[in-house]
């Protein structure tokens, strides 16, 4: 029997992504005078099982590249030799390198194949106690391999396999899976442990594949029997030939040999991570023997079965609208049901969303290197701290939200952070600090990007705005003169890099939040630093909406951008000439949008003082929608309008009312924007 082993391929490359993030978070956060033993620890775990998984799929560049990595980082941990900044760096281009290779093997790119070279010299040369850009000498002659196996007249081989102490049920499970490779016995040793004598025409590295499912391979002990002769030496020699005594938990009961000969074979699968802690080995948890706490499942699944569960929660509001009519006395049960049902809809819809929320930590994962790697390009010090790192935000928003924050991330490394000289002269420490926050507020989570830097440059910013010929003044306050960073091609460099200056990226970053339904405020004071803040909201697929009507049409206006809602008097309107109306709120004018004529609908009322004003405020603009009537407050089931038909100006979506009709859902930006055009024809979309 052969098993195909690319059915756990995905498997292999999403653990290893997770081990080679969680290697880099725990590379950066060492400190190089003091190392914690218990970090080392689990990144020569995270390394020897990349390694591991690697030789089961034959992957042998990888498996070079990690045997390379774990050898060294062996004599570090048990502090053979003492860990400089020189082996952080080899270790992060060694992980960069795993990724490269990783993404061969995964998605077809190409590899570089004189950066792999180049690593594992420096790794071979820091292993040898050597500088790693100094001459390697030539490695030692590798021992003698164990004995091969020999088969019988048949072309099997009979090997021996002794469990460790596990559980009666992974005993029978083994059992059944190794009987299907050919025949086996099984017995029980003096200690109670179990054992195997599997004939069979399959190799050990398959035994020990089948195994790695079940237990650590390190703990098994297998040998073989040649015809006519003794058992060989235990699988310790055979299974592990680069010489790993075992790593994880257990100390080496003898030392590491050489480094392998080159026609060695791969060494043995090694045991599969834990998805709840990459880094850590199998039986380096609690409850090893228990089932796993988490599944790994695929995005098309859960957003299956979140689409499902919306078509629920609009069946369950027809229900209910059409059972509210009749008679509570009569139909008293049949309403409690109803009820019920609402409870368990809405609870249900609840935990169906928590499936598709993602911790922050996805996204600031990623900084501590790149600002690492920043600060030493532009011989800078800077020190990153993240805080809130366990907030959640729905998946589709937690990708997109990557690029506006390297943009945010970048900019303050570069502009707003001062070089140590600079801050040594302001009598400040000559260390920067770039802060990455989030927290939930409501039914949002804000997401901060601070330095201590210098702060932006208002005289600098309204300087270049005239250059550009925006319309500026110098009495504008402090906040609008920091969005005029946000203009299109708008760049205070006076130098143009290849990590910014060239005017592009802050207009994205606006673009692309205001796009996900968020908006962006800046603080920033001389001398003091600047902070930047993301609001977005929770999720895209379901919010809190409140229904409007204008003349024989429904809409839904997220209630996250309603402030309140008012009948205006007569006399509060007014009408500005080349402008537009205005209605007065407590002393404040603001912009009217009559709805009816942005989508050129009959109204049942135009004059403002018969309908309702609905004040709306984003990007920290106000502005009065004029509507017929409020219906209500509901939460709606967004669905994408694109995929269904085509991008509609003014509008963000569409969701099916109780009654099974289509609403469309205003995008409130565009229809802020629009207020500034409302003297001119209908808009028609």
């Amino acid at each position: 029997m052969t098993i195909d082993m690319g059915q756990f391929y995905q498997v292999f490359f999403d653990e290893a992504d997770e081990l080679l993030a969680e290697m880099e978070k725990l590379l950066l956060a060492l400190d190089v005078s003091a190392p914690d033993g218990e970090d080392l620890n689990a990144i020569f775990r995270a390394a020897h099982s990349i390694k591991g998984g690697a030789a089961t799929f034959a992957f042998n560049d990888i498996t070079e590249v990690t045997h390379m990595l774990e050898s060294l980082l062996d004599r570090i941990r048990k502090g053979e030799m003492a860990l400089t900044p020189e082996h952080v760096d080899v270790f992060l281009v060694a992980k960069d390198v795993l990724t490269m290779q990783m993404d061969g093997h995964h998605r077809g790119s190409s590899v570089d194949q004189d950066a792999v070279d180049s690593v594992c010299r420096r790794l071979k040369a820091l292993s040898q106690g050597v500088a790693a850009d100094a001459a390697v000498p030539a490695p030692a002659a590798a021992p003698d391999p164990s004995p091969a196996p020999v088969a019988d007249a048949d072309g099997n081989y009979r090997f021996r396999i002794e469990l460790p102490d596990v559980p009666r049920k992974d005993v029978d499970a083994l059992a059944a899976e190794l009987g299907l490779l050919g025949m086996i016995a099984q017995e029980t040793l003096a200690d109670q442990r179990a054992a195997f004598t599997l004939t069979t025409s399959e190799t050990q590295d398959t035994i020990v594949a089948i195994c790695a499912f079940v237990l650590d391979p390190d703990d098994l002990r297998i040998t073989h029997d040649a015809p006519g002769a003794a058992a060989q030496a235990p699988a310790e020699a055979v299974s592990r030939p680069d010489g790993d005594p075992g790593y994880g938990l257990f100390e080496p009961e003898k030392a590491t040999p050489a480094t392998p000969a080159a026609d060695e074979p791969a060494p043995a699968a090694g045991p599969v991570a834990d998805n709840g802690n990459p880094g850590r080995r199998a039986t380096d948890r609690e409850g090893a023997n228990h089932e796993s706490s988490s599944i790994r499942v695929g995005v098309e699944k859960v957003d299956q079965l979140i689409n499902l569960v919306g078509e629920l929660v609009i069946t369950q509001a027809m229900i209910e609208q059409r059972i509210n009519a009749l008679d509570p006395i009569v139909h008293e049960r049949l309403l409690d049901s109803a009820s019920q049902l609402a409870r368990n809809t809405r609870d249900l819809q609840e935990a169906v969303m928590s499936i598709r929320m993602m911790p922050m930590d996805y996204v600031f994962s990623r900084f501590p290197r790149m600002v690492r790697d920043l600060a030493a390009k532009l011989g800078k010090k800077v020190e990153f701290v993240t805080r809130g790192a366990a907030t959640e935000l729905d998946k589709g928003l937690i990708e997109r939200i990557v690029d506006p924050l390297t943009h945010l991330v970048r900019n303050s490394v570069d502009h707003g952070i001062e070089p140590p000289e600079k801050r040594r002269d302001a009598s400040k420490s000559e260390t920067g600090r770039l802060t990455l926050s989030a927290a939930h507020q409501g039914g949002n989570i804000v997401i901060e990007v601070s330095d201590d830097g210098g702060g932006l440059n208002r005289d600098k910013i309204l300087a270049k705005a005239r250059q550009q010929g925006l319309p500026v003044s110098d009495g504008m306050p402090d906040g609008d003169v920091w969005q005029l960073i946000f203009a299109p091609g708008f760049s205070t460099a006076d130098v143009v890099t290849d990590v910014s200056g060239r005017g592009v990226g802050m207009d994205v970053v606006k673009r692309n939040i205001t796009a996900m339904g968020g908006t962006v405020d800046i603080r920033s004071a001389p001398g003091a630093g600047t902070t930047i803040a993301i609001s977005l909201p929770l999720t895209l697929a379901i919010l809190d909406g409140m229904s409007v009507k204008v003349g024989e049409e429904i809409y839904i206006l997220p209630l996250g951008y309603v402030v309140e809602s008012l009948q205006p008097a007569a006399v509060d309107v007014k009408e500005v000439a080349g402008q537009g109306k205005v209605v007065k709120v407590r002393e404040e004018y603001l912009p009217l949008i009559p709805l009816h004529q942005i989508f050129a609908i009959e109204p049942r009322f135009e004059d403002p003082s018969q309908g309702i004003t609905v004040i709306l405020e984003t990007d920290g603009k106000k502005a009065a929608l004029l509507v017929d009537s409020l219906v209500g407050q509901q939460q709606v089931v967004v669905k994408n309008l694109e995929s269904n038909f085509r991008k509609v100006a003014g509008i963000s979506g569409a969701t099916i009312l109780g009654d099974g009709g289509v609403s469309l859902i205003l995008d409130v930006s565009a229809l802020l924007r629009s207020s500034r055009q409302l003297n001119a024809d209908p808009i028609f979309f």
